[in-house]
């Protein structure tokens, strides 16, 4: 509901999309099930119940087919809909004077009633509709009816016995009039029921000046979604901290969080656009919306990249942690779900680092109630020996471990160490590396081999001393991936990285925090 609540008008089309293709199965059985039974109309093929039921039918098959595909404003859904109720009311109401049976007019009119009322309650149950106007619907349908069920009653025998005075029309106008009335009350307690539902649904998916249209992931940290702001075209998307979540060490992180990215301004680092809370307590945090796909999401669809490519994403994953570095902070949860590719400004393959809900401010010697000593921090499979055997004692180098891992990862389809978490850590305190090259059928360049394994040093002074050096290093590689590269690829593969995005679904590489004291 929350994906299509975002635009009332896709909302709405798609309920009358839904409500038109059971309405015109539901027709579509009566039909069926009147053409199996024998003809009795003055033995004729067609009996006027067989005209309504195909008519009706047909009615609400088309408006189907007009509401499924495209966009339609919300006044053409409302009167399509509104237009098939009318045609199935005439039609219906229509029947009590000219029944397939003479004389069973009055008979015919109390019968259609049923349909009708499936028909009134279906509507109140899918079309977002105020609970007076699915009322009056079954009111004037049913009044219909009622008038027409009593002109039709001429030539019915009541065999009952009854006082003289009794006016045999008196029995289809009761029935029917009772019919009528508890059909429009049901009607109007479930269209105020259901839409009272939406309307504070949408109330809680307004933030501020915020609305969010639909859910892009979560972690331990909140949720994300794709947002529009009221005002503003620009595409957004938007960070929530439940009130479920919301202890103080946990308000104290996301504040954290969303003010130590708002500090850094690298063009491959996602930018930050606003920070709140809504009167119903919940935190949120507007940053820029990245119409991409993730580095994890990108080799499963596509698996490993050319070399080239890999240097290419690389140096713009450096680039960003050049500057968080240069400023005191260490990511502590770079991996290929915090890396997403995406188009910027007509260029293709540019990289964004996002969440920084783990980053750790080393020129604080401390953070009380937030960072807490002694405790690993990040995903299993792309730590650092040093991240788990001394926390307190990460720094940049711990970022560039993590990053040669998403190296490793982008060249060979699979992460540097297999296995369940324990011994996926054990191997990082332990195990040397496979080189890339084993694990991969075509030849890797031997500088850029380098470049990862030495990333993956197990003592951090041999690795890279800071991200700029990594950048010299990877400058040095001969593989190159062109612009021309990048807008080539974008272009063939543009509706797979949609497909990839709708399909994307949470990793079993969940950030983690242990405590080690």
């Amino acid at each position: 509901m929350t994906d299509t609540l975002k635009d009332p008008d896709a909302y709405l089309q798609g309920r009358v999309a839904l409500f038109s293709r059971a309405a015109a199965l539901f027709f579509g059985v009566m039909f069926v099930l009147d053409m199996a039974s024998p003809s009795v109309a003055d033995e004729a093929t067609w009996s006027s119940t067989r005209v309504v039921g195909l008519s009706v039918t047909a009615t609400f098959g088309l408006i189907w087919l007009a509401t499924r595909r495209g966009r339609r404003p919300a006044r053409v859904s409302r009167t399509l809909e509104l237009g098939g109720m009318l045609v199935a009311m005439t039609m219906f109401a229509a029947l009590p004077l000219s029944p397939p049976i003479t004389g069973a007019g009055g008979v015919m009119g109390m019968i259609v009633a049923i349909p009708m009322g499936v028909i009134v309650l279906l509507r109140a149950a899918v079309i977002p509709s105020v609970a007076w106007l699915s009322a009056l619907i079954a009111l004037v349908w049913g009044a219909a009816i009622t008038v027409t069920s009593v002109l039709g009653w001429e030539h019915v025998v009541v065999t009952i016995p009854v006082d003289e005075t009794f006016d045999s029309r008196a029995l289809p106008l009761t029935v029917n009039g009772f019919a009528t009335v508890g059909f429009a009350f049901v009607a109007g307690v479930i269209s105020r029921v259901v839409h009272g539902l939406e309307t504070r649904v949408r109330d809680f998916m307004q933030l501020g000046q915020y609305t969010l249209e639909a859910k892009l992931g979560e972690g331990g940290m909140g949720a994300v979604y794709r947002a529009r702001h009221a005002m503003l075209r620009r595409p957004t998307a938007v960070k929530l901290l439940p009130p479920a979540k919301a202890g103080e060490e946990a308000i104290a992180r996301f504040e954290r969080e969303v003010q130590q990215t708002s500090r850094l301004t690298h063009p491959n680092t996602v930018a930050i656009f606003d920070f709140g809370r809504t009167s119903d307590g919940v935190f949120y945090y507007a940053m820029e919306y990245l119409d991409g796909v993730s580095l994890e999401q990108l080799v499963a669809r596509f698996g490993p990249l050319p070399e080239g490519r890999v240097v290419h994403i690389l140096r713009q994953v450096a680039s960003a942690l050049a500057e968080a570095h240069g400023v005191g902070l260490v990511h502590r949860d770079i991996k290929p779900d915090n890396i997403i590719l995406c188009e910027r400004g007509g260029v293709a393959d540019v990289v964004k680092v996002v969440d920084f809900g783990l980053v750790k401010d080393i020129q604080t010697s401390s953070d009380p109630g937030v960072t807490t000593a002694n405790t690993v921090q990040g995903t299993p499979l792309y730590l650092a020996p040093e991240a788990l055997t001394d926390p307190d004692a990460v720094d940049a180098r711990t970022d560039l471990y993590a990053l040669g891992a998403v190296a490793y990862f982008l060249l060979t389809g699979s992460p540097v160490f297999d296995g369940n978490v324990v011994q996926v850590l054990g191997h990082h305190i332990h195990t040397a590396p496979t080189p890339p090259s084993e694990r991969r059928d075509d030849a890797i360049d031997p500088q850029l081999e380098r470049i990862v394994l030495k990333c993956l040093a197990k003592a951090p002074t041999d690795r890279f001393a800071s991200a700029g050096d990594l950048i010299e290093a990877l400058d040095a590689c001969t593989a190159r991936w062109t612009r021309a590269d990048a807008t080539g690829w974008w272009s063939q593969h543009r509706a797979q990285i949609g497909e990839a995005r709708e399909a994307s679904v949470e990793t079993s590489h969940k950030t983690i925090a242990r405590d080690l004291a």
